[in-house]
């Protein structure tokens, strides 16, 4: 018996336990099925969950729940991205250990999943910062060092003052740390490093394969690859004996150089600074400069003469070395030609110091250009420029590569902005990188045998630093090879790496003799992934990357991790981020306690369509929880009846219904109709309002007076378990209540989807535009079947047709059936 009154909390609870108590959402691989692998990005387990992971995690239970009633075998998992740096700053502030506290917010995170009603199989769970986990990501690095595609090298580094760490150079944001968001610096560390250029071709083409990602993204990651065509030129040093290399995308401008631009940490820059005093406190200075490269355009560009000279390798012209802050080591070989008449950069430098400014490019139709004010950046036709001199851009490139590849002075080169993945960090809260280092041996990675390195937990911090290097019962050990003591490496992997490979993992999480078995080839790839779009060049690239490695090492066959990717929008209150700084955060959970799980699902889904910006409104959370008491409502007052007519309904003769409950009928299924549409495009907000539109029709349907009670019934009836269908992914706990009180049959979880009657769709009645004199007057309904004499009688009869025709003669009246009626007069 269904109450009167609408209790979230009460259904909610009971229905959650329902389903978790019979394991619902646990999936297996079925090869007789059609699979759908649903992922929403894992979340940090901070402890709360905010209206942001509440939108995201919605929008995929949401596509979950109606793949399922489409018939699929739907795998939805969850797991949580446990390593990081919150979980360190707890332990220093609060004098926990990051393990505790990290484990405590997990089963904190989980009971609010639950009470969300998310349908996740938690079977499949995986947990980052478990040795379980870690000890094949490890397994991966040995096997990717082996075949070179990791290596260490003295790097120069962004570094995070405050979380004392390196940060990879798609986590540095406006010049600061990602997480501290303090001014990074630049420094020389020995660094581990994950050779992802490997594949900076493949990344780049593939991105034509991922039609199902939304075009800003593969924009973000063609943009983040940054393929350039251009020459390596070779110039060499005055007195020197050395040779400077620089790549060029405008070789065109070869002969426009007057200064040569290098790092304050290229060679040439050191040598300046030990026989000048001055120059060691500029590279100094430089130590803080922002190394991101979106930076450099707006950076205040100061440099110093390095004394040195470079020979141009055509005219043999001295021309003097610069030691700058806007040119950086890890970008082709940390040194430009500069050319200030064709670059914006070098222009600015250029009349800071008082340099030449050549112009060695003109326009197509040789009008004159002014450089007074900025650089000429076109490509033109070459002017001054010797034997080039009138070819245009293609012709100058292919000449000077001929040029300098004959007499060994450099030619033709591909380079990528992508740089590859350093993955070391200077912090304890980390998955250990399996490699020792032997006085004898040099690296050694640690064997197979001897995996997983496990990240002690019962740890002491003292400051900010990690305490691994304090610990020698762990870094102290045997060398694998040779037997002779060793030390094992303290830094711990990017935590980006273990987000990188997690999803592959859901496949088969109680594997413990392999990475991935074949369970993966059934799951893989992921049919629907969700998250933000802040991790387009960072989290996506390196899922990407890793995919790419797993397939050529036999573990997936895959190409590409994600089929079909969708970057929901922002959940903003006032036209802000909701963020504790502005006081603008609204908790999910006091939400659930008011109003119920339902409503803030429901809301979620409605305000806004899932890739835009959702703007917070209380009233909007009040209505919806108002549409969910209407449909409570209204199968509450008519529940004895909807239970005794639903077991007729398959043996409905409908064509025999009367002419306005056939109408009503047509209704339902055209609102259906549109809903499915949208639910396909991933439109959940337009699908909500159609369940609105169709509960408003059922209280206009029940307030019809006369006609046959049996046919409005049924019609009723039939509307009620679409309704309930419909909106179950969207508020499951409602509908499944509803659904078993009105014992309409199995669990709504082994439902199918509603479908339209065509039948339905088909009207008896036809809408005809009346007009007089060719212009627009009226419309009229008639029967479609009607025939003529009832058609012109119809439209010469219309309340606002006589207007225009009484007191005139009618010559005739032309009828277009199934659209018009032109009356002349």
């Amino acid at each position: 018996m269904i109450n009167k009154k609408y209790n979230p909390q009460e259904i909610e609870i009971k229905l959650q336990k329902q389903w978790d108590e019979n394991q619902v959402f646990e999936v297996k691989e079925d090869a007789q099925k059609e699979k759908f692998y649903c992922l929403s990005m894992f979340p940090y387990p901070s402890g709360n969950l905010h209206m942001g992971h509440v939108r995201i995690f919605t929008i995929s239970d949401v596509i979950t729940r109606y793949q399922k009633m489409l018939g699929k075998n739907v795998l939805q998992p969850m797991g949580f991205d446990a390593f990081g740096l919150p979980a360190e700053n707890a332990a220093i502030q609060h004098g926990i250990a990051p393990a505790k506290w990290t484990y405590q917010n997990i089963a904190q995170m989980k009971a609010q999943f639950k009470r969300l009603g998310y349908g996740y199989d938690w079977m499949r769970e995986v947990i980052t910062c478990k040795p379980e986990y870690y000890r094949w990501e490890q397994w991966l690095f040995t096997k990717m060092y082996e075949k070179g595609l990791v290596y260490r090298k003295n790097s120069l580094v962004n570094w995070d003052p405050v979380d004392q760490t390196v940060l990879a150079n798609e986590q540095v944001i406006d010049g600061r740390g990602w997480r501290s968001d303090a001014l990074v610096e630049q420094r020389e560390v020995p660094q581990w490093f994950f050779k992802i250029t490997a594949y900076a071709e493949e990344l780049l083409n593939d991105l034509d394969q991922l039609t199902g990602w939304p075009e800003r993204v593969r924009v973000m990651q063609r943009n983040w690859i940054g393929r350039s065509e251009g020459l390596e030129i070779h110039f060499k040093v005055k007195e020197e004996g050395s040779t400077l290399k620089v790549y060029t995308t405008r070789p065109d401008t070869l002969f426009g150089i007057t200064f040569m631009a290098v790092a304050s940490q290229h060679p040439l820059a050191k040598k300046a600074a030990d026989r000048d005093n001055k120059i060691q406190k500029f590279i100094d200075k430089c130590q803080h400069t922002k190394i991101a490269e979106a930076d450099l355009a707006t950076l205040e560009k100061e440099g110093i003469d390095s004394g040195f000279k470079a020979i141009h390798p055509i005219t043999g012209q001295e021309i003097p070395v610069w030691i700058t802050n806007y040119v950086l080591m890890e970008y082709g070989h940390g040194a430009v030609m500069a050319v200030p008449a064709h670059d914006q950069r070098d222009y600015e430098f250029a009349k800071k110091y008082h340099l030449p400014i050549k112009q060695v490019i003109q326009p197509a139709g040789k009008e004159p250009i002014d450089l007074a004010k900025q650089a000429y950046i076109e490509k033109g036709l070459l002017i001054h420029s010797g034997d080039f001199s009138g070819m245009d851009f293609t012709q100058a490139f292919d000449a000077l590569d001929r040029y300098l590849k004959k007499r060994d002075l450099g030619g033709k080169q591909i380079n990528y902005r992508l740089r590859d993945w350093g993955i070391s960090r200077q912090r304890y809260w980390g998955a250990p990188i399996p490699m020792i280092y032997c006085c004898k041996c040099g690296e050694v990675p640690v064997p197979e045998k001897d995996l997983p390195v496990v990240l002690p937990e019962d740890v002491h911090f003292e400051g900010v630093t990690s305490p691994l290097p304090k610990m020698p019962e762990f870094y102290e050990v045997n060398c694998p090879k040779c037997g002779q003591k060793a030390q094992r490496e303290t830094d711990t992997f990017d935590t980006f790496v273990e987000s990188s490979w997690y999803y592959a993992r859901y496949a088969c999480p109680d594997q413990h003799h392999k990475m991935l078995d074949d369970r993966a080839h059934y799951w893989l790839p992921i049919d629907q992934y969700s998250g933000g779009i802040e991790h387009a060049v960072m989290h996506l690239l390196y899922i990407r990357f890793f995919h790419k490695v797993f397939r050529d090492f036999g573990l997936v066959k895959s190409d590409e991790p994600a089929d079909r990717l969708l970057t929901q929008g922002m959940v903003l209150k006032d036209g802000s981020k909701m963020s504790k700084s502005k006081g603008n955060v609204v908790d999910p959970l006091d939400l659930i306690k008011r109003f119920g799980a339902d409503t803030v699902r429901t809301f979620m889904m409605f305000a806004s369509p899932p890739e835009q910006a959702l703007e917070w409104s209380d009233s909007g959370v009040e209505g919806v929880y108002r549409f969910l008491n209407r449909i409570w409502k209204f199968v509450a007052e008519h529940q004895s009846w909807l239970i005794d007519f639903n077991k007729d309904l398959s043996h409905m003769n409908w064509e025999k219904f009367s002419f306005q409950f056939k109408e009503k009928r047509r209704e339902v299924h055209e609102l259906l109709q549109q809903a499915n549409f949208d639910m396909e495009r991933q439109q959940y907000n337009t699908v909500v309002a159609a369940c609105m539109k169709l509960v408003n029709l059922l209280y206009d349907i029940d307030s019809i007076l006369g006609g046959d009670d049996s046919e409005r019934k049924a019609v009723i009836c039939e509307a009620v378990s679409i309704l309930l269908r419909l909106l179950n992914p969207v508020a499951p706990h409602i509908t499944e209540y509803l659904w078993q009180e009105l014992r309409y049959g199995k669990s709504l979880l082994d439902m199918t989807c509603p479908r339209v009657d065509p039948r339905a769709l088909k009207s008896d009645i036809v809408e005809l535009v009346v007009q007089v004199n060719g212009k627009l007057r009226s419309r009229v309904v008639v029967a479609r079947d009607a025939d003529r004499i009832s058609i012109e009688a119809a439209a010469v009869g219309d309340v606002r047709v006589r207007k225009f025709i009484d007191g005139r003669c009618i010559r005739k009246v032309v009828v277009v059936p199934g659209r018009l009626v032109n009356i002349v007069v």
